[in-house]
């Protein structure tokens, strides 16, 4: 396992951009990306860190760790559904074929909990007992398991910048998705995030909640995208003191970047306004999450790529004929 130290020597390398010669690059939050010949895209994960909409910090090893996570998850879940990966010619870096982004986000939950805006608990907390069109009854308590897990998708970016809540029903009805293809789309996140719990639950983790994101492919299959039951798309707990914690009140054992969306929140930060400014052990410490929950899923030890990212992203994708 890499030391506190070391991560915090690396703080200042983090990887925040990619620079490819000849090359155009298209970013997003925390993923850049570069169209090739034969239908194909270069995606490569930056250690750019978002939360509340907005890019706060870069935290070291994040890219990798979420660029290897989500090929592991790819290959688990290719029974389930199939997806858009064909290589993984550099640590950071993934190669996919080509596909047309569906204009909403799928988000699976199985407990009521979270801070932002579109959590369930953020929202039940201001009064709302009808919330994505589910009625929820009183007396609920944060934190607690759902009766089943149930889907809330999101607009991607709406007229406001941030995601927009929907209905299932506002899919359709908006004309986001025919509803033949929303209702296998329903049906594939139920059964990826079922598998996502047992394997979770292998690894004495809950699955709380998770983001999906599907499209079309060339040939207009159904497909998963972009990140699978990664720190930064999903929620995990620890399940051995879960009930516990629960029970007196306290907040869960996490997983994942929900601990750093709290200490943000504490500062009174939900998006708006000035970013603040966090001590460094905070980013330490969301590295060695990173690390840790990829290590404790795929039972595999993590092997840090070199610093400085980009150099070496260079180097493996000329040796793979990507780059000139």
């Amino acid at each position: 396992m890499i030391s506190n130290d070391q991560i915090r020597s690396y703080l200042s390398q983090a990887f925040k951009n990619t620079e490819l010669p000849g090359l155009h690059r298209t970013s997003g939050k925390v993923r850049d990306w570069f169209t090739l010949p034969q239908a194909t895209r270069l995606i490569v994960t930056t250690d750019r860190l978002s939360a509340f909409d907005r890019v706060l910090t870069e935290i070291p090893f994040k890219g990798q760790v979420l660029n290897q996570l989500t090929a592991w998850w790819f290959d688990e879940t290719r029974s389930i559904i199939n997806n858009h990966m064909l290589s993984v010619p550099d640590p950071n870096a993934m190669i996919v074929k080509l596909a047309t982004p569906f204009p909403v986000e799928v988000i699976v939950r199985g407990y009521i909990t979270g801070v932002t805006g579109t959590a369930l608990w953020y929202r039940y907390e201001l009064g709302e007992r009808s919330i994505y069109g589910y009625s929820f009854p009183e007396g609920l308590k944060k934190n607690q398991l759902l009766e089943q897990p149930i889907i809330t998708p999101t607009t991607k970016g709406g007229p406001t910048g941030h995601d927009e809540r929907l209905t299932c029903a506002e899919v359709i009805e908006k004309g986001y998705l025919e509803e033949s293809v929303w209702q296998k789309t329903m049906q594939a996140a139920l059964s990826l995030f079922k598998f996502g719990q047992q394997k979770a639950k292998d690894a004495g983790l809950i699955l709380v909640d998770t983001k999906y994101e599907f499209g079309f492919d060339e040939q207009g299959e159904l497909i998963l995208i972009d990140e699978v039951h990664t720190p930064d798309s999903s929620r995990f707990w620890k399940a051995d003191s879960y009930q516990d914690r629960f029970n007196a009140g306290e907040e869960p054992e996490n997983f994942d970047k929900e601990f750093i969306r709290l200490e943000y929140a504490y500062k009174g930060y939900r998006g708006d306004g000035d970013i603040p400014v966090m001590e460094d052990d905070l980013f330490v410490r969301a590295s060695q999450r990173y690390i840790h929950i990829y290590e404790m899923l795929t039972q595999k030890e993590f092997i840090p790529g070199v610093y400085p990212v980009n150099p070496r992203l260079i180097k493996n994708l000329t040796a793979r004929g990507v780059l000139a």
